[in-house]
């Protein structure tokens, strides 16, 4: 569902055969949004767009295997592992070759997505020791090869320097036999030539970082890099890169394929060679004929050299320096200039390593080749440069891009009869596509007759002088009406100028856009020449590895025939990939780099564009597309949509064709929209899909809601019978108890009964033949062991001692019940003695306060029960943190006993207003809580009686004598939050001063004593009543109503 899903996203859809409307434009934004959700692949039909993240990330492993092992093509979201998966299945499931092309410029993660193909093809095969050791062989080839063949560049850290092609073979259960590789046209000019920000090969910084000290004293090689002339004689360390650990992996990788030690070591002394050969210098000299003559400028580095490889310092040096020429019947010795030897030099140096890596690929091919007379099924896997368009293109870039266009020319005819061959199979009639067909191209190349490789053959051949400038007007005269071909002079023929194309350049109209050539180094790269002399030199080396290297050198096989070409050579081997590709099944990789700085998930839309183009992908897609947009097969297609038509849902009886016919006729799309075939139904518009699909996805909302209620009720049912089950088992298991009760009652009355009578029986009988006296003896006797056994028993099961467990074992006996009490209460008085002595002077006082309280409120009023978990605090006023309080303190004159804000009750209005209360050990003040002056001051022997409500109110009465001092205005109405602790610390302190308690009046109705006269009070419980304060209202000149919630 997911992955269906993923390819039927409109705003970025993971079939490319789907994108409506289909341009380039969105293509590209199609590109850029999936990348930037994290959605690297892309299909186009069967087609996988690989964009590098250059980052890990975490959908390659274990699960993500086991997720695309045997899966639908597309019921899964794009990725690698997708199309691995199809091309494996195909292969050991349909006995059909498979191969697997994997091309995009240098950076795009080829390298990477070829690993990623053969480590699921590794993953997915069967298990066993055998099958391992294969699979573990196929593997470490990568790094060995790429050790020789990768280097970095200013576009990849890792990027491949050669093509490579690797058939791996299974047997008919689908396990690995082995393998074979082919490798195509290796870089071998960056042996003696890269430019600044490159590197050579990585063997060479390996072998140098990695090399053990006594490794680099054998090969005669120091570690710094800047000593070699063939690395730049610069540091070129990479970040992220770590040489050594490389180095040590190479090695390991070389065990398991089963390289012996003398092989590799072997192998490190050619490469020691070749870095070393660069260090080679030479000097000018003149013979006695005054012609110029090169000699060897410092012969240490040749000597070592020639010590590595078992040879004559004297026969390289000749070798070097002159040249042997034959003609006829005579053998002419002549010698050779500075830069003829330098050029001597570095052909040496690049043939040596260009067939050292031949060598290594055939070695590797010798370990994991299958052995003849197997059966077996071959999967292939392609891993070559991409289409190149630089500011500067040679003869490289030449070969490359015309093994693109083969690439190229494949897949189109590929996929176009990929397309008719579904169209013929499944009924319906095919429609011819218009798409560039660009064999015209690979002819203007290839052509053996009047090609352009053809051409430069010809010309390296001719005698005479021979240079580019022949070369290009060879070819400006044959293709000078060739629409896609062009240069300077055709240009001026068809009187068209333009200032881009130089007179040393001619242009091709690639199907990936224009390239221009520069013709210089041509002739020299397509001769690839190796003097004879230098041939002849290696083969008289002892250096068994070195001497195979150059057969031709044995002088018993010496022929005048010259070598084949470069261009020859990669033709045939282009050749011969094509047949080789052509007898199987093609899958293809494409893949993409987004951006030039090789930031982790940056996108460069200008350089996507242009990939794009060079790999032709609106061209795929539109031959993909071409006829029928979207395919699927009946029964997969019904599952899907089935929803959408009553008759087809929710299952359907007949056929999946049948079932498809009946859904599309009901949604009603026109006719010319739908193909039916003999196995899948053909969908013209990726437009009606995408109707499909919202339609599809408004239904799945309405069954969705459907579903929860149906599983709610289903619940709520199952719940109910769950707990009606219960109910059922719980009261059985009742009424089981209570007879068990009630049978154990029983039991017990009876045993205590017959107790009772063979008591009596037993105490006739004892009447009847002991003395009247025994009895009270044995009843002392007994009532004494009874009382030890109760204290012995008591002692073990003491209480704890905290004062609030009241727990007492009960009397084992009725005539202990009395002592058992007495203990009880000694006991407990004796734990809160002790509990009373551990208390500190503050926590005793508290208590006594609380204890007071109770003896005042408990029972008596409503608030009381509320105080119980309030600790008493005494001061709430902050007195010694605030200076503006401290006065107020100072009037008193005495000790502080609570400090707190009331309300006092205007005796006209009954309105409140707030006051700050201080409770000293001798006085009463009250003060303004503004300007934190004293108002009243009242002794505490002024204070008559105090009066409160039975309600959950703070409301109190303070009643004075008529004699004091502040009664001349008659008795205070307060309401304080701590009623219960202000009138307790009022008790106590008028206790600890006059040894009298306060007078508490706890009522309803009581009298006060105003100016004017008396005032009757009467408090009433009211809802009209606010929950923080009571309500005061006058009911005339002598009647006040107090309402308390």
């Amino acid at each position: 569902m997911e992955a269906t899903d993923s390819r039927l996203d409109v705003a970025a859809v993971g079939d490319l055969v789907l994108l409506d409307p289909l341009t380039e434009e969105s293509l590209l934004q199609t590109l850029q949004e999936r990348f930037r959700r994290g959605d690297i692949y892309t299909y186009i039909g069967n087609v996988v767009i690989s964009v590098n993240p250059y980052r890990s990330l975490p959908i390659y492993g274990p699960e993500a295997v086991q997720e695309y092992h045997n899966c639908n093509f597309f019921a899964v979201k794009p990725h690698i592992y997708a199309i691995a998966d199809d091309a494996y299945r195909s292969l050991r499931d349909r006995d059909r070759d498979q191969c697997i092309l994997i091309t995009g410029e240098s950076g795009a993660g080829k390298t990477e997505a070829s690993k990623l193909v053969m480590s699921y093809v590794a993953a997915v095969c069967s298990k066993g020791e055998e099958v391992d050791k294969v699979k573990e062989q196929l593997l470490q080839s990568n790094p060995v090869l790429e050790a020789f063949g990768n280097a970095k560049t200013v576009r990849n850290d890792n990027s491949s320097r050669f093509g490579k092609y690797m058939d791996v073979e299974f047997d008919f259960k689908g396990e690995p036999l082995g393998g074979v590789i082919n490798n195509y046209l290796l870089e071998k000019s960056r042996i003696v030539q890269h430019v600044r920000g490159e590197r050579n090969f990585h063997i060479f910084y390996q072998l140098l970082a990695g090399g053990s000290a006594q490794l680099l004293q054998q090969l005669k090689l120091r570690q710094d890099c800047r000593h070699y002339a063939y690395l730049n004689q610069e540091a070129s360390d990479v970040p992220g890169m770590d040489d050594a650990a490389n180095f040590h992996a190479m090695q390991d990788a070389m065990r398991v394929i089963g390289f012996s030690p003398d092989e590799v070591t072997a192998l490190l002394e050619v490469a020691a060679v070749v870095l070393k050969l660069g260090n080679v210098q030479l000097s000018s000299s003149y013979q006695a004929n005054g012609m110029e003559a090169c000699s060897i400028a410092e012969p240490q580095e040749l000597q070592e050299i020639c010590s590595l490889i078992g040879l004559d310092p004297s026969v390289l040096e000749q070798a070097l320096c002159s040249r042997t020429v034959r003609a006829r019947n005579e053998t002419v010795l002549t010698t050779l200039s500075v830069p003829q030897g330098y050029y001597g030099r570095d052909a040496l140096a690049k043939n040596i390593y260009s067939r050292l890596f031949d060598w290594l690929v055939n070695r590797i091919n010798a370990s994991i080749q299958v052995k003849p007379g197997k059966q077996r099924k071959v999967m292939g896997v392609l891993d070559i440069y991409g289409f190149e368009i630089f500011q500067d293109n040679g003869f490289e870039q030449f070969i490359i891009n015309y093994c693109n266009e083969k690439l190229q020319q494949i897949f189109i005819l590929m996929t176009l009869k990929e397309e008719q061959e579904e169209y013929v199979r499944e009924g319906i009639p095919w429609t011819p596509v218009e798409f560039f067909d660009n064999s015209i191209i690979c002819d203007l190349i290839e052509n053996s007759k009047g090609g352009i490789l053809a051409m430069l053959d010809e010309e390296c051949l001719r005698p005479g002088v021979v240079n580019e400038d022949t070369f290009l007007s060879k070819l400006n005269q044959l293709f000078a009406s060739h629409k896609h071909y062009e240069s300077r002079e055709t240009q001026n023929a068809r009187r068209v100028m333009d200032a881009s194309l130089l007179p040393h350049c001619f242009r091709i109209h690639h199907y990936a856009g224009k390239v221009t050539y520069n013709v210089r180094g041509f002739i020299e790269k397509n001769n690839d020449l190796l003097f004879r002399d230098l041939s002849q030199a290696m083969w008289a080396a002892q250096h068994t590895l070195l001497r195979s290297l150059f057969p031709e050198g044995d002088p018993r096989k010496v022929s005048l025939k010259l070598p084949p070409t470069a261009g020859f050579q990669f033709k045939a081997s282009v050749a011969m990939l094509m047949k080789n590709l052509y007898s199987k099944n093609p899958n293809y990789i494409r893949c993409i780099k987004p951006n030039e700085s090789k930031a982790p998930m940056l996108f460069t839309p200008e350089l996507v564009l242009a990939q794009v183009r060079y790999l032709g992908l609106m061209e795929n897609v539109r031959v993909r597309r071409a006829g029928y947009a979207f395919r699927q097969l009946y029964s997969s297609f019904l599952d899907r949509y089935k929803m959408l038509s009553p008759r087809t849902w929710p299952r359907w009886t007949g056929s999946d064709r049948e079932g498809t016919e009946v859904l599309l006729a009901e949604l009603g799309y026109a006719p010319e929209e739908l193909a039916f075939g003999h196995t899948k139904i053909f969908i013209r518009s990726p437009r009606t899909l995408f109707d499909l699909e919202k339609q599809r996805q408004d239904r799945v909302v309405q069954l969705a809601t459907l579903i929860q209620k149906m599983f709610r009720g289903w619940r709520c049912r199952t719940q109910y019978q769950l707990m009606r089950k219960s109910q059922i088992l719980i009261s059985a298991w009742f009424r089981g108890h209570r007879q068990k009760n009630k049978y154990q009652q029983t039991k017990r009355s009876a045993l205590i009964l017959q107790a009772y009578v063979r008591g009596w029986k037993t105490r006739r009988q004892y009447r009847r033949f002991f003395r009247s006296g025994a009895s009270a003896c044995l009843a002392n006797f007994i009532y004494q062991r009874l009382v030890q056994k109760f204290l012995v028993e008591l002692q073990k099961n003491l209480p704890p001692l905290s004062v609030l467990d009241q727990t007492w074992p009960p009397a084992p006996y009725k005539f202990l019940a009395e002592a058992n009490q007495e203990l009880r209460n000694i006991f407990y008085r004796w734990k809160c003695k002790q509990y009373r002595e551990q208390l500190s002077p503050e926590r005793r006082a508290l208590l006594q306060a609380k204890l007071c309280a109770s003896e005042l409120f408990k029972d008596k009023k409503s608030l009381y029960t509320k105080s119980l978990q309030q600790p008493f605090q005494g001061e709430y006023l902050g007195l010694t943190q605030n200076p503006k309080y401290q006065k107020l303190h100072a009037v008193a004159k005495d000790k502080l006993v609570m400090a707190d804000t009331v309300r006092k009750v205007n005796r006209a209005s009954g309105k409140t207003v707030p006051r700050l209360l201080l409770l000293t050990t001798e006085h009463l003040v009250l003060a303004d809580p503004k300007a934190a002056q004293p108002k009243t001051v009242l002794s505490l022997s002024d204070i008559r009686s105090v009066s409160v409500t039975r309600f959950s109110d703070g409301f109190l009465v303070l009643h004075l004598k008529e004699t004091s001092t502040g009664g001349g205005k008659g008795d205070f109405l307060l309401v304080s939050d701590h009623l219960i602790e202000l009138i307790t610390r009022l008790h106590q302190t008028l206790l600890d001063a006059t040894s009298q308690g306060l007078s508490l009046h706890i009522t309803d109705q009581f009298s006060t004593r105003f100016q004017k006269g008396d005032m009757a009070v009467t408090v009433v419980e009211s809802a009209k009543a606010g929950t923080d304060a009571p309500v005061c209202k006058k009911r005339g000149s002598h009647k006040m109503e107090i309402l308390v919630h």
